[in-house]
Parts: C-alpha cells; sequence; structure tokens
C-alpha cells in the first residue's frame, strides 16, 4: 500500500512544527493571483552559452561598462533607426533576460580570470567588484540573487577565505548547522518542505520500498548514514502503525551513525532526534528502540562497531547531499556503503543530488554546471512560493548559499567530489544489484507532484532508479538495491 499524502507528521523542533499543509489551488486561481507558470521562461538561455569560451578578456569592457547593461543606452548610441518608443518597449520585454545573461558571462569570465590559462586575478578582483555592484542575495531576480552568491564564493575562493571552512581531512565544510543559529535552520527545512517536493520525495520513495520489502518482517533495523531531524521515520512509523492487512506492528530498530568530527554537538544533536523519535514512536503504539553507532575520527564507518540483532532485517538508508544536508566527504560515504556490502542488508536506499557530468572540462566547465544546477533550484523555490520573497531569502541563506561556496571551494580544490559519476554507479560497479521500484511508489511520486508546481517531473530511468527534475534539469534521484540475492530482484 502506498503511503497516504494527506496524512501529516506533527512533531515539535524547539517551537517549529514540522506539520505540512498543502492547500489544493486551481489553475484558475494562481493565474489570478500570480501568472501561468507554464509559460513561465527560464531566467537564462543556457544554449546561448553552449558555445566555445575561449578568451572573456574581449568581453569585459562591454560588460563592465554600464552601457553593456542598459539595451536601450547601447542602441541609442550606435543606431539611429530605432524609435524610442521600441527601444523602451525592448527595454521592459527583455532587459531582465538580458541582464541576467551578462550575469552570466560576468562570472564565466571571473572563473576563467580566477583559474584559466591566461589566469589574472587582478582581472577576477575588479570582475567581482563590479558584480557586487550590480547584484544582491536578498533582492532583486532569481539570476541577481543567484549571481551574488555565486560572487561570494569566488571572492573567498581569491582571497583564500575557503580555507576558514576546511574540516581536518581537507575538504571544505557547507555544514549549515555550525554557520546558523538553530531556529534559522528549522525554519528554513520546515519552509523548504513547504516549498517543493525535495525532501518528501527522497523520502517518501525511499520509505515506500522499505515497506514493501518488510510486509512481512516482524523486527526491522534501519542504519541511517545522516538522519538529521529524522522526519523520514515519523511518516515510516505511521505507515506500519496504520497498515490493515498482515501482523501487528513491527518492531522498530533505528541505527544513527554520528560524526566522531562533530564532538559533543553532533552526539547531542543525534540524541535528541533520538528522544524526539522515541516520544513520538510510543504516541501512536510504534514499537521502537534508537541507537548511535559512532563513525571514526576521519568518519569512515567500521561495520563491528554495528549492534547487529538474529532475525531483524537489515536496511540500510543513504541520503546524500540533499538541499538541507550537510556535505559528506566520498571517502567517508564509499566507507559506509562497502562497510554495508559486508553486512547483506535486505535492502539500501540511496537518495543523491544529481549532478553534471565530471569530465575534463576544467573548473570553468565544473563552476558552469554547478550554476545551471542552481538556477533550477532557484526557479523551482521561486514557482513554489511566488510572492513570499522573505521565506525564499531564508531558504537561500540558510541552505544554498553556504552549498553554493562548499560546492565551489571543493571544485576549486580539485574535490569536486566522487568521480566517475553517481553513486548509484558506484554501487553497481560494487557489486550491488537493483531492485525494481514498484508502480504504486511511481504512483506516489507522481501524486507528490501534482501537490506542486507543474515545471516537476519524475522519470524513470532504470528499473531501479526514479529521478525528481525541474523542467529540463535533473535534481535528485531515488534507487533501491540490495547486497544479497534474494526475491526483492528482479
Amino acid at each position: 500500500m502506498a503511503m497516504a499524502l494527506d496524512n501529516t507528521v506533527d512533531l515539535e523542533f524547539s517551537g517549529y512544527s514540522t506539520t505540512t499543509t498543502t492547500t489544493a489551488t486551481t489553475a484558475t486561481d494562481r493565474d489570478d493571483y500570480y501568472c501561468n507558470w507554464d509559460d513561465w521562461s527560464p531566467v537564462v538561455d543556457w544554449d546561448a552559452l553552449s558555445g566555445e569560451q575561449d578568451d572573456f578578456r574581449d568581453l569585459i569592457e562591454s560588460m563592465m561598462d554600464d552601457s553593456g547593461l542598459n539595451p536601450v543606452r547601447a542602441v541609442e548610441e550606435g543606431c539611429n533607426s530605432a524609435s524610442t518608443d521600441t527601444m523602451i518597449t525592448d527595454e521592459e520585454n527583455n532587459g531582465p533576460d538580458l541582464k541576467g545573461l551578462r550575469l552570466v558571462h560576468l562570472l564565466m569570465a571571473a572563473a576563467e580570470a580566477l583559474t584559466g590559462v591566461n589566469k589574472s586575478r587582478d582581472l577576477a578582483r575588479v570582475i567581482l567588484v563590479r558584480l557586487k555592484e550590480l547584484v544582491s542575495p536578498t533582492d532583486g531576480t532569481n539570476m541577481e540573487r543567484l549571481a551574488a552568491y555565486f560572487t561570494d564564493a569566488l571572492q573567498g575562493l581569491l582571497e583564500g577565505a575557503g580555507a576558514k571552512h576546511m574540516i581536518g581531512n581537507g575538504h571544505h565544510r557547507d555544514d549549515h548547522h555550525h554557520h546558523h543559529h538553530q531556529s534559522d535552520v528549522l525554519a528554513a527545512f520546515q519552509l523548504l518542505q513547504d516549498m517543493s517536493p525535495y525532501v518528501k520525495f527522497g523520502h517518501f520513495t525511499a520509505n515506500q520500498a522499505i515497506l514493501e520489502a518488510v510486509s512481512k518482517e516482524r523486527r526491522i533495523h534501519i542504519v541511517d548514514y545522516d538522519i538529521m531531524e529524522g522526519i523520514q521515520w515519523a511518516s515510516l512509523m505511521q505507515a506500519l502503525v496504520s497498515r490493515k492487512d498482515g501482523p501487528p506492528a513491527p518492531h522498530l530498530r533505528i541505527t544513527a551513525l554520528s560524526r566522531g568530527g562533530g564532538g559533543r554537538r553532533s552526539i547531542g544533536t543525534i540524541q535528541e532526534t533520538g528522544r524526539r523519535l522515541t516520544a513520538f514512536a510510543a504516541s501512536i503504539g510504534q514499537p521502537f528502540s534508537f541507537h548511535q553507532c559512532r563513525l571514526d575520527s576521519d568518519e569512515t564507518f567500521r561495520p563491528s562497531a554495528l549492534k547487529l540483532v538474529r532475525g531483524e532485517a537489515l536496511i540500510i538508508n543513504c541520503m546524500l547531499h540533499l538541499p538541507h544536508f550537510s556535505y559528506r566527504a566520498p571517502d567517508s560515504v564509499a566507507s559506509f556503503l562497502s562497510g554495508a556490502k559486508t553486512l547483506k542488508p535486505k535492502l539500501v536506499t540511496l537518495v543523491e543530488e544529481e549532478v553534471g557530468p565530471t569530465g575534463d572540462g576544467g573548473f570553468v566547465g565544473r563552476f558552469m554546471d554547478s550554476l545551471h544546477h542552481y538556477s533550477a533550484v532557484y526557479d523551482s523555490l521561486e514557482a513554489g512560493f511566488p510572492m513570499q520573497g522573505r521565506a525564499r531569502a531564508l531558504v537561500e541563506r540558510v541552505f544554498l548559499g553556504p552549498r553554493i561556496a562548499g560546492t565551489l571551494g571543493r571544485i576549486y580544490r580539485g574535490r569536486g567530489g566522487q568521480e566517475g559519476g553517481s553513486w548509484g554507479e558506484w554501487l553497481d560497479g560494487a557489486g550491488f544489484r537493483g531492485v525494481g521500484i514498484s508502480f504504486a511508489n511511481h504512483c506516489q511520486a507522481k501524486l507528490l507532484l501534482g501537490l506542486f508546481n507543474d515545471g516537476y517531473r519524475v522519470e524513470e530511468l532504470a528499473k531501479n532508479r526514479m529521478v525528481l527534475g525541474w523542467k529540463s534539469r535533473r535534481l535528485l534521484s531515488a534507487s533501491v538495491w540490495s547486497a544479497s540475492d534474494s526475491d526483492l530482484l528482479n
């Protein structure tokens, strides 16, 4: 049975509730108050940037000059045949798109000046100064706010400020929990749930696969690589206790991994998550126990540190690099998945961010793919709450800004992430076998997207993998695996 989408989960997080309320809006209402989002055009024409960009210096003067950002003035100075009325109309119709395109070219020029063959830190500094005059992270269009965060990230690389956020093993940190007040993090998380399907898509798809795999089990043990606030498991508990057919609710045990390098803060946060889940399980009659397993100081996983009980169905859950998640180093993820394989789990659920190809495009190529990715994220969030600028600004400041800085920092230092493709491809190469995603699970994802803007889409790339996308850009993927032969494989 697919998980009910209209069930709400109410857990109190330091004064913030995770209850998500969805209001059905007709197409007529949406058009009256906002605009026709089916006709929404991209902020930037990415196809216009597909050609070779060998030398940015020839573009700098036109882009740096004020006239380069004012199409009316440029036409007035270079052409006498156009009427003033026509030029004003052109500015109104094309001004934001033209400025967005020029901002993209400026960002490309700054990235090229910072890392290209003919790199010039002085030129990069001048371009970034100009960008800071043009954009703000709290004001303007999507492209302007996005450009502001990319500008700040490039500025940090130029000044070496990124070193302040490096952790012991040399990886760049973009952990929002260390840079923002917890109340802001929780409020931004709630808004992200309301504005987009990013959180629910991964949770619901993984949970439905788990429910189908353990339908006849009496004891279930889930090992969670990054439990965060634990919201995923509250909805799973509700589904377990509400099953109409079959045996009573099985005993559920969750083991959350804690970071050795995080010290007491990491352990304390996970303990609080455990207390909330324990209280919630008791309130609905779900037999439940909670444990921790601490990773080594370098965040590697030792299977021997995990407490296993005979007769439990073992489930491995791995959520990676979603908008509200902290960055996890590839070596840590690989050690966890490799160790998990030796435990022969009944099921492995993996949700990860979709990234572009990691070929030899260098820093500028990877930079542009990141810009394209986050442009789609920004557009999708605006479609979710088109009139709620302050809400979007909080999500952008708490989650997306640090993620952008962290992503560019790792690319700049040659640590762009797990090389050679997705973690799903890594699992396939490591001997895991795909478990087919059911028709019910696929329908559930379609129903979920129906609660949000029409720009979201879901596609099935393989029998065991579904992808959430915005327009033409893939954003997240969910896949299901097994480490041993079982009747789950098909």
